[in-house]
């Protein structure tokens, strides 16, 4: 999940990744209680929006997510309205190079699958692709 990925960002970066981010139908507010919940470290450099090694980005009208195909509702098994299916993705140039969903989009899913966007999916991408090249 998140600090998974924000212990691994050194190793990803080695693999040719530039920035660590995580998406989440939230609002800004939400998003820096969460990461300092988390005990993300925070980056209090002047100028600064968020976290030093993951950032956060809100998207607390669902439009990216929307925009992804990754918008599911959870409203009676957990009340939460609308929200995002969980994925990882590397995206090169505005183009997405790998996709890993949780399965097939669910509405109001009575799971929480995590089986297919850790750190550890993408990872064996790059690795794989670094290979190549």
């Amino acid at each position: 999940m998140v600090p998974e990925y924000d212990d691994a960002r050194p190793e990803l970066l080695k693999l040719g990744i530039d920035e660590v981010y995580c998406v989440s139908v939230n609002d800004a507010f939400v998003m820096r209680q969460w990461g300092l919940n988390l005990g993300l470290e925070e980056d209090k450099t002047l100028g600064a929006n968020g976290f030093k090694n993951l950032k956060l980005i809100p998207d607390g009208a669902a439009q990216f997510t929307r925009g992804m195909g990754m918008s599911t509702v959870w409203a009676t098994n957990r009340g939460f309205g609308e929200r995002s299916w969980r994925y990882s993705c590397v995206i090169n140039d505005m183009k997405i190079e790998t996709l890993n969903m949780e399965g097939e989009l669910v509405q109001n899913a009575e799971p929480d699958p995590f089986d297919y966007s850790d750190v550890g999916a993408i990872i064996k991408y790059l690795k794989t692709t670094t290979k190549k090249e």
